[in-house]
């Protein structure tokens, strides 16, 4: 679809922003998704990293490519302003996120790492209406204190280097922007849209570093079947599915309420641990979760005035997302495309 039949560069077509209920259910979904990426990534632990991560981000460009074709969703071109956003977004928010983690790991334990990634909603809170030139609410910073104290409850705090604690901050700023990032491309391009571009520029990023840092060692090699399974999981459901859900709880809530899901990932693994054996749910585990439900309930119930125009909201400055030309099939994968 050409620029021109969804409206040109300078229109929004991505339509209207789901409603702040819908909003909420996508958010919690899509970080309930990226939660269960330490199961799959656990049998990925004698694959070649950079390869690993590359086929991943391929398999989901193609999956979300799939998906728009068949669903009929309007492809808007992104300007050059655009595409500057986008690659940021990709090398900061997927591939910088996953090197500075992995990093991280290698001298740091895996709560030092979590507690600190952790600190997302927080620094949302305060950095997102800073940047967008809105005051920082009370409320929200206050919300997203007690969703980030309880996360660490759960968690536990861990112990690591110095260097370790500081590829747990790069980590952290790429998981800040992987959604501030997200907030100007939304109102006009769509969400899927925006996934499948990052997807792809990632893919070419992490491409790149592949060949390299492992062609020339000669690591590369076909992925076994449970290996291939793993990284199709966490192509479809956790970068696919999970992007696509999120970014919708995104134009729907606005980046400060969005990010207080993050909390929910801990809370999840702390009560399935007990299920499947690979833990206990003791009275740190109990508090910290209600903490979250907490800050997440507070969070959630600001009034718009402090949370800020989701993107795609009517403001200033933002245009509305307005339906495609009436010559554009209806969309029919989400109802904000």
């Amino acid at each position: 679809m050409t620029s021109s039949e969804s409206g040109g560069a300078g229109r929004p077509v991505a339509g209207t922003a789901p409603s702040r209920a819908t909003g909420a259910l996508c958010a919690a979904l899509g970080t309930a998704l990226a939660g269960t990426s330490f199961v799959a990534t656990s049998l990925l632990t004698h694959y070649p990293f950079l390869s690993g991560q590359t086929l991943r981000f391929a398999l989901g460009a193609v999956s979300l490519t799939l998906l728009s074709f068949f669903a009929r969703v309007p492809w808007p071109r992104p300007t050059g302003r655009e595409w500057a956003l986008l690659a940021l977004l990709a090398g900061t928010g997927l591939v910088g996120f996953n090197l500075a983690s992995l990093a991280a790991l290698r001298s740091a334990e895996p709560a030092m790492l979590g507690v600190i990634v952790g600190a997302t909603p927080l620094l949302v809170a305060i950095g997102g209406p800073l940047l967008s030139g809105r005051r920082v609410s009370g409320r929200l910073a206050a919300s997203a204190a007690l969703v980030v104290t309880g996360a660490a409850l759960l968690i536990g705090f861990g112990r690591g280097t110095p260097g370790g604690f500081g590829f747990s901050l790069l980590a952290l700023l790429g998981e800040v922007s992987f959604t501030l990032l997200a907030v100007p491309l939304l109102p006009r391009l769509g969400a899927i849209p925006v996934a499948t571009y990052v997807c792809v520029l990632a893919t070419a990023e992490m491409g790149v570093l592949t060949a390299a840092v492992e062609l020339p060692g000669g690591e590369l090699r076909w992925p076994h079947p449970r290996e291939l399974a793993a990284l199709g999981y966490l192509a479809v459901a956790v970068t696919a599915a999970a992007f696509i859900l999120y970014y919708l709880g995104l134009r729907a809530l606005g980046p400060e309420a969005t990010s207080l899901f993050a909390g929910l990932i801990p809370v999840a693994a702390a009560f399935t641990a007990p299920i499947v054996g690979s833990g206990t749910l003791g009275a740190a585990q109990v508090t910290g979760s209600l903490l979250v439900g907490t800050g997440l309930s507070a969070g959630l119930s600001a009034p718009a005035r402090d949370t800020g125009p989701a993107p795609g909201a009517s403001s200033p400055g933002v245009p509305v997302a307005a339906p495609a030309e009436p010559k554009v099939p209806a969309p029919t994968a989400d109802d904000d495309r």
